[in-house]
């Protein structure tokens, strides 16, 4: 009679850049590469592996959260977590499986609509677009057709609801506030239920103009908003008997109570909040207070009863509707006093303007190469998810009116591409924020800026212009960002990349790393056809010639180029193409004889004159390649400047610390260089093949003594992944006692630095090997096997020194 269902909506705002198709670095997610990674860590991967404490803090059970709770990821982060995070991929696939065999056949993963799109202000292809793109996402990753589907923001309206009927989607979520009115099933009488006031206990039916029905939830919004802000999440006990009290006694009927947050709330939001749902969902089961369910167990135990009928146009995340995602409504995140959101509405206009102009553009062109352009979008997914020319081909076998010419082929990629965009520049982050230029606003604009620079090679520039014109509406509340049409030239235009740029980019990074004949820089594929590398004290020269070509549109260009580098930052070098193969080497000889005379100044000309229209610097490279070779450029550099400002240091220790014991606050440049020196020196301790233990401990006594400010984040990130790898060497060999001692001495080590280091990962390494290797060696070591003994005891202090109950 009682059941429990907890929701966790997973979904991050997209963050690539649309021409590469990949995420470049985010200073702000320091430590780590970007915002997607740091997350990763802090939410998604320890929900796969969360932690069920015993009184004395120490791990009793590893649990994948993911089993026993309801979840949907979004399909854009999905594509994301696949490559990057592949053990917190499979956890989520497995957990699926696992929950089928949990809750009578009915995996807990929903579908949910593709790219976070508002479907209720999408028009009608749009919004069946977006479920069956989500649809064959899903059965892409967790190999069967959804049961559920969750809508974004769950902003819902009839035609919504028919386009998830439509497809075959028995059931979506929906907040409480979102129901109008309900009438039992038998009964002509409806009964008011809007102001929240639906009983969220049971599941209702929507009838559909298309008499079709739909089955919906209503979750409980009071305990949910508890999750979220009423720091539920600090304590596992407290949101146990927070999600019991939800249940009442004068309800006779089967009872739900369940409740839909953000999944980042999880760790991400609350530290250690996948803690606190792990032993609440624990604490309920183990004794019995109430069954675990998902919906679609619920669901086919219990069919609806009652129908209901929807508000229209409502969401969970804006108490005025729909509007946050198109007016200034008032929704807003709170803490910019004064500023205006007026920019949304002229936002959206212009999208929906571009949109509108697109649409007869992809029909009249698509027209001659595609059956029906329409349908073959909506299988366009089937290539998004598989961009191998094994599968485009496939597609084109199905979807095309003739077999198309390599010529058309790009043209027809071009046009889905249009189209994509034209639908990933709707994502909903876009307007939830309260500034035109923050990130997830500018990732909207870059989608469309991405829809119109490909549309330019069907209709021209013209389009462009009247874009950012429109674009100009839209005002920013930071005068420095001015408006849309100063933001789309400020930052959409420099993100545009051409194939000249990814030429020019290998090129640099030829010189600093070695590539083979074939290689992958971010969405394209390069085959190299020449190459040649001369080298003179600091001074190197690389010319070559080489196929790049995009695996999105399979548009490919032959092109040559020259880089020169002659020490330090100062790298020159261009790019062309060359319509005859003895220009090419006639322009390769005589850069190499120029290169060979040592005539810098005559090499740098050769350089100018042999590549006029296309000239790149290190200033024109991705963003991860610039960092990577800026840090190449300047270690010498910044080796010497480190020791420049140890020298200071140890020059003036005594007088810091005398300054120090008389509270006299140290001179700025004295304190720069300790901190810079001692920074510095730790890290490269930390990071030898052989840890410097004493020089670590030294220098933090130093630290500590002149009052130096640690870099923690730094020093914590290049600990943890140093003890991450010995723990994966370890849990390899448990029961090699030269490896184990070794790893304890290391987390004895960790245990004394003056900041905590993070366990987690090391844990999931040694958890389960640590305590098998102790089962087994338990019986030889009573048997007065020393060997067995001596290694029992160093696994036994690993085990503590890692929380672990054995």
């Amino acid at each position: 009679m009682r059941n429990i269902c907890v929701h966790g909506h997973f979904y991050q705002p997209p963050r690539e850049n649309p021409s590469l198709e990949a995420i470049e670095l985010q200073d702000s997610a320091y430590p780590y590469h970007d915002w997607n990674e740091r997350i990763a860590a802090e939410c998604y991967s320890p929900n796969a592996t969360s932690r069920i404490l015993d009184t004395e803090q120490r791990i009793t059970q590893m649990v994948n959260n993911y089993e026993h709770i309801s979840f949907n990821f979004g399909p854009t982060l999905l594509s994301w977590i696949e490559p990057n995070v592949p053990k917190t991929y499979q956890a989520l696939l497995e957990a699926d499986k696992s929950s089928q065999e949990k809750f009578s056949g009915h995996g807990s993963a929903l579908a949910q609509a593709y790219n976070h799109m508002i479907l209720p202000l999408a028009n009608t292809r749009d919004k069946v677009t977006q479920v069956k793109w989500g649809i064959a996402d899903f059965k892409h990753r967790f190999g069967r057709a959804p049961e559920g589907m969750w809508l974004p923001e769950t902003a819902v309206n009839t035609e919504t609801l028919e386009a998830l009927a439509s497809n075959g989607v028995k059931f979506t979520i929906l907040a409480q506030r979102q129901a109008k009115r309900i009438r039992k099933r038998g009964t002509r009488t409806w009964q008011d239920v809007s102001g929240e006031r639906i009983d969220p206990s049971r599941a209702y039916l929507v009838n559909l103009p298309s008499r079709k029905t739909i089955s919906v939830f209503f979750y409980d919004g009071h305990i949910s908003q508890g999750v979220a802000f009423e720091g539920l999440l600090d304590n596992g006990q407290r949101f146990a008997d927070r999600l019991m009290s939800g249940f009442s006694d004068a309800r006779d009927w089967p009872q739900l109570v369940s409740i839909a947050t953000d999944g980042e709330s999880y760790g991400h939001h609350h530290r250690f909040g996948e803690m606190a749902l792990s032993y609440a969902l624990h604490h309920i089961e183990t004794n019995k207070l109430a069954e675990l369910t998902n919906y679609a167990q619920f669901l086919e135990r219990h069919p609806p009863d009652h129908f209901v009928e929807i508000v229209e146009n409502s969401s969970w995340s804006c108490i005025h509707g729909i509007e946050r995602w198109r007016k200034n409504c008032g929704c807003n995140s709170g803490g910019h006093a004064g500023w205006s959101q007026e920019w949304r509405e002229p936002l959206r206009t212009a999208l929906d303007w571009l949109r509108d102009q697109l649409i007869p553009l992809y029909e009249d062109k698509a027209a001659p190469l595609l059956k029906n352009p329409w349908s073959a979008r909506d299988y366009y997914i089937r290539v998004i998810l598989d961009r191998s020319p094994e599968n485009a081909e496939e597609f084109f076998a199905c979807q095309a009116t003739h077999p198309l010419t390599p010529d058309e082929q790009v043209a027809a990629l071009k046009l889905l591409e249009i189209q994509r965009h034209a639908m990933l520049m709707y994502t909903s982050c876009g307007w939830f924020f309260d500034e035109l230029s923050g990130l997830e606003t500018v990732q909207v604009i870059q989608y469309a800026g991405r829809a119109v620079r490909l549309a330019q090679d069907f209709l021209g520039n013209g389009l462009e212009a009247e874009f950012e014109e429109r674009l100009a509406a839209a005002k920013s509340n930071l005068p420095e960002h001015g408006d849309g049409k100063q933001i789309y030239e400020k930052w959409v235009k420099p993100a545009f990349v051409s194939t000249a740029q990814v030429a020019g980019h290998y090129a640099i990074s030829s010189l600093f790393e070695s590539y083979g004949e074939r290689t992958r820089i971010y969405c394209y594929d390069v085959s190299r056809e020449d190459y040649s590398l001369q080298a003179e004290g600091k001074q190197r020269m690389a010319v070559g010639r080489a196929r790049f070509g995009s695996t999105i549109t399979q548009e490919a260009a032959t092109l040559a180029f020259g880089v020169l580098h002659l020490g330090d930052h100062n790298i020159s070098g261009g790019v062309r193409h060359f319509d005859a193969a003895e220009t090419y080497e006639d322009l390769k000889k005589t850069l190499a004889e120029t290169f060979s005379k040592a005539d810098t100044p005559g090499m740098i000309n050769a350089i100018t004159q042999a590549f006029p229209e296309s000239p790149f610097s290190l200033r024109t490279l991705f963003r991860d390649e610039q960092r990577k070779i800026v840090n190449n450029v300047l270690n010498e550099s910044l080796a010497s400047a480190s020791a420049a400002y140890r020298e200071i240091f140890e020059n003036h220790a005594p007088l810091i610390h005398f300054l120090n014991n008389l509270g006299i606050p140290i001179p700025p440049a004295f304190q720069s260089a300790a901190e810079i020196a001692l920074n510095s020196q730790l890290k490269q301790a930390i990071e030898r093949p052989e840890l410097d233990i004493d020089g670590v401990q030294s220098s933090l006594k130093e630290a500590a003594a002149t009052r130096v400010k640690l870099d923690v984040s730094g020093l914590e990130y290049a600990l943890r992944t140093r003890l991450e790898k010995e723990a994966d060497a370890f849990a390899g060999q448990p029961a090699d006692i030269d490896r184990a001692q070794s790893f304890r001495k290391l987390l004895e080590f960790a245990a004394t630095l003056p900041f905590p280091v993070n366990l987690w990962e090391v844990q999931n390494f040694c958890f389960r090997p640590l305590i098998q290797t102790m089962d087994e060696l338990r019986p030889q070591a009573e048997k007065d096997d020393a060997a067995a003994r001596s290694t029992l005891n160093e696994l036994a202090m690993i085990r503590e020194k890692l929380h672990i109950r054995a």
